[in-house]
């Protein structure tokens, strides 16, 4: 069997035809295997959705209970079955329940990597490598200009601004999933344990994280209306990056803004955005991780997607790995 007979590019997504399913679709179909809950990878309206239970319950908080038709659990490396291909789900570490998927059928394995990462992250089960003839790998920082630092380190350059200027408020521009909770927990491995203000976008899921046994510390709500000012002077209030945008974050004392994401370490987005502190942390893999993860499993062939693909895949070919660009339309990089 060929690769593309278990698993092609269609305008909804990646399609098993054998099996009937779509991996991530970018439109409503009958059947749909979610790689994690970022919305341009989870999508509402399918009929039905396989993923795990974290993803799922994520999809519960974002879209509501109709989210889905019917929706069906898979823990990670449950084999299930669907149509006479073997599915299986392993950690991609990039947010709580992110997984990759595994789709196998006579003996040929494709894994499909969604969005992750190699970083170590307790927020989320760690990244395992899955051995596979294709690999189909994101390539959101597939360039060679591409190293991210270490995120304690960048941690560690936020703690030093709060200690430089102990009256402005520390405002953190991060994605209400994933990128939030991660931050927070950073800040608490970092030995900051005063109460950190969250944004009201940032509760449910903030919640959710905790009731997984994620220990984020005290968190308050961001609210100035009925607050004494003064408590957010030398204040750290985390919230989504489009709230920063407008009047809510220009009512707290002498704002100083940052923004946790891996396209920090580019200064004119950086400059564009106004952020004062730029912090580069991110939940993808940088160009030494996605060439690395290469390198590790072998793959026979390489796919790439959403993302910088052609680099990515000259440095395939220049390792004697065929390797194809996907293509593939409608994901964006909510995640970081």
């Amino acid at each position: 069997m060929r690769p593309d007979q278990l698993l092609y590019p269609a305008p909804e997504g990646l399609f098993c035809p054998i099996g009937g399913f779509y991996i991530d679709p970018v439109r409503p179909v009958e059947r749909a295997l979610v790689t994690h809950g970022h919305s341009d990878h989870a999508r509402s309206g399918h009929s039905h959705v396989l993923a795990t239970r974290q993803t799922l319950d994520i999809m519960r908080i974002r879209y509501g209970d109709g989210f889905t038709g019917s929706e069906q659990a898979a823990a990670f490396g449950e084999e299930v079955t669907i149509n006479g291909v073997k599915v299986q789900f392993h950690p991609a570490g990039h947010v709580l329940g992110s997984a990759q998927i595994a789709v196998e059928k006579d003996g040929l394995r494709i894994v499909v990597s969604g969005d992750y990462k190699r970083r170590p992250d307790p927020t989320c089960e760690p990244y395992v490598p899955v051995p596979c003839d294709v690999f189909i790998t994101e390539a959101t920082f597939g360039l060679p200009v591409f190293h991210h630092p270490d995120p304690m380190a960048e941690t560690q350059k936020f703690l030093a601004s709060l200690r430089q200027f102990p009256e402005r408020t520390h405002l953190v521009g991060a994605y209400a999933l994933g990128k939030a909770q991660r931050v927070i927990r950073l800040l608490r491995d970092a030995g900051y344990d005063a109460p950190i203000y969250i944004h009201g976008a940032l509760q449910t899921l903030c919640d959710y994280y905790v009731s997984q046994d994620i220990a984020l510390g005290e968190l308050l709500p961001a609210t100035i209306e009925s607050r004494d000012q003064s408590i957010f002077h030398g204040a750290v209030v985390v919230g989504p990056p489009s709230a920063f945008q407008d009047r809510w974050a220009r009512r707290f004392h002498d704002p100083l803004p940052a923004f946790a994401s891996g396209w920090m370490i580019v200064r004119q987005r950086a400059k564009q955005l106004g952020v004062e502190l730029p912090l580069v942390i991110s939940d993808h893999c940088d160009w030494p991780e996605l060439t690395e993860t290469i390198s590790d499993l072998k793959p026979g062939e390489v796919w790439v997607t959403h993302g910088r693909e052609e680099a990515l895949v000259r440095w395939c070919e220049l390792q004697g790995i065929a390797a194809k660009p996907l293509h593939l339309i409608g994901y964006e990089d909510e995640g970081d």
